[in-house]
């Protein structure tokens, strides 16, 4: 079976706004089609509750199902069983809970909120307890804090604006994308000392510089992709945060994901944006399933109301590469997508290598 190369090029002046109607159809063509078969929504809520919008899901190491959602009066943080049992609520009146971006389980199965309504990483142990905390709630005491919307104050390693991702290296150390108002990846010590970072409080579209860094998680190797949302493509960096590749012919970079195991797998998602702007369901919405180096295995889904389709995938868990969860913003809903093999092609299909920018 052949298999596709990201096209990975120098990226010309695309310094976009950052806005949620981002969208940008996928360029690479010849792409397989990989099957899936979805549960459709299969979690079970509270009685008398609903989920919001479920931008954050991940799993742990017992199969249980994390959803940090967006919900009344503020963001919540369920755990379920494989099954989609409720089990309980973690952080419940949690001053680090406002508005959820992202969450994710480590490899002790520690617990990692990203919260870019308070601008706060929490770290909680397997049964919920706090651990450690990265970031700081604007304090009420300075009355109401608007969200900034032009330039920003010079960077401070410390704090974050409006971050959205968290994930670690094989080592331990803590890697945050910040964000929506700052324009950089951070990587700090495991007990939280900052460490090297990427980027600024000042987007660019450079190597090495982001412009609404969306997603981000780190492989075995340890390198750190990054999905780089107003710049439309991914970027990989090294472990010290420098410029290795860009992928700029998979659509938005929205979100990543790269599963577990020795053979692992990076999943990107092109998702459609945002309200629905007329025309996106036509040229977004497919994830992509792709080799470390690059190569494309194939691409699932499409934008859409009704399962199996997508209503903005916000994030993915990819635990195992088979079986991948979605958490969807516009239709509430968390999905558990079994993925088939693509089709054989010719022995002779050409491939779509990438040349990668340094």
């Amino acid at each position: 079976m052949k298999r596709y190369l990201v096209s990975s090029v120098c990226v010309l002046a695309l310094v976009c706004a950052g806005s949620a109607f981002a969208q940008r159809k996928a360029t690479v063509e010849g792409v397989p089609e990989i099957p899936i078969t979805s549960t459709g929504q299969f979690l079970k809520p509270p009685p008398g509750e609903t989920l919001g919008e479920s931008v954050a899901v991940a799993t742990n190491s017992k199969g249980d199902i994390l959803v940090y959602h967006r919900s009344s009066p503020t963001s919540k943080l369920y755990v379920f069983d494989h099954d989609g049992n409720f089990k309980k609520e973690i952080g419940k009146g949690y001053y680090g809970f406002e508005f959820a971006h992202s969450v994710r389980v480590d490899k002790d199965d520690n617990i990692w909120t990203v919260d870019e309504g308070t601008n706060m990483v929490t770290k909680f142990d397997p049964n919920g307890k706090f651990l450690m905390v990265l970031g700081r709630r604007p304090p009420a005491v300075n009355g109401a804090t608007a969200t900034r919307t032009g330039a920003n104050p010079p960077d401070n390693n410390y704090t974050f604006c409006r971050e959205t991702d968290v994930g670690w290296d094989p080592a331990g150390n803590i890697f945050v994308s910040d964000g929506y108002c700052n324009n950089r990846v951070m990587k700090y010590s495991p007990e939280g000392r900052f460490m090297a970072k990427a980027g600024s409080e000042k987007a660019g579209n450079g190597p090495g510089e982001f412009n609404l860094p969306h997603g981000m998680q780190v492989d075995g190797n340890g390198n750190v992709w990054v999905a780089d949302r107003s710049n439309f493509r991914y970027q990989v960096l090294d472990n010290n945060l420098k410029p290795m590749k860009q992928y700029t012919n998979i659509g938005v970079g929205w979100t990543v994901c790269v599963s577990s195991g020795p053979h692992q797998y990076v999943f990107a998602s092109n998702s459609n944006p945002n309200g629905n702007v007329p025309g996106s369901w036509d040229i977004t919405g497919e994830i992509y399933k792709m080799e470390l180096d690059g190569t494309i295995v194939g691409k699932f889904g499409h934008a859409g109301k009704l399962a199996p389709n997508f209503q903005v995938v916000h994030m993915m868990d990819c635990r195992d590469p088979n079986n991948i969860i979605v958490g969807e913003i516009e239709s509430w809903r968390v999905q558990r997508l079994t993925l088939g093999n693509p089709p054989a092609r010719a022995a002779n299909a050409p491939p779509i290598r990438a040349a990668s920018a340094q």
